[in-house]
């Protein structure tokens, strides 16, 4: 049994797994996260902030890495959960194929599958 949490007391954050999903063809983080969206059947959550992010399935979310000044493609999708890091990659795996069937765009997982 773990101890009550007490006031003032310093919880640690939940731990974050990721799965990257190599985005090749061009593409604006803004455009990315609104087809992302789509592709998901979600929304875009923090929308024109550095925090914007698509909820996926319950514990995982995607973010799009915002590309350095002047870098071109490849956009970095992120894929994140609080569950598992074989619950981020099967989340990354999944979006991946709802975004290829819905879009044209080059994608490929930079993870072992």
């Amino acid at each position: 049994m773990s101890p009550p949490s007490l006031p003032g007391r310093r919880t640690d954050p939940p731990v974050e797994y990721c799965a990257t999903i190599v985005l090749r063809s061009p593409a604006t983080r803004i455009d990315a996260l609104a087809v992302i969206a789509l592709a998901a059947d979600s929304r875009v959550q923090g929308a024109g902030t550095l925090h914007a992010r698509v909820p996926l399935a319950e514990g995982a979310w995607a973010e799009v890495e915002l590309p350095r000044v002047g870098e071109p493609p490849p956009l970095a999708i992120d894929v994140y959960s609080t569950v598992s890091d074989d619950h981020a990659r099967l989340t990354a795996l999944a979006l991946l194929a709802r975004l290829e069937a819905s879009t044209a765009w080059n994608l490929r997982p930079d993870f072992v599958i």
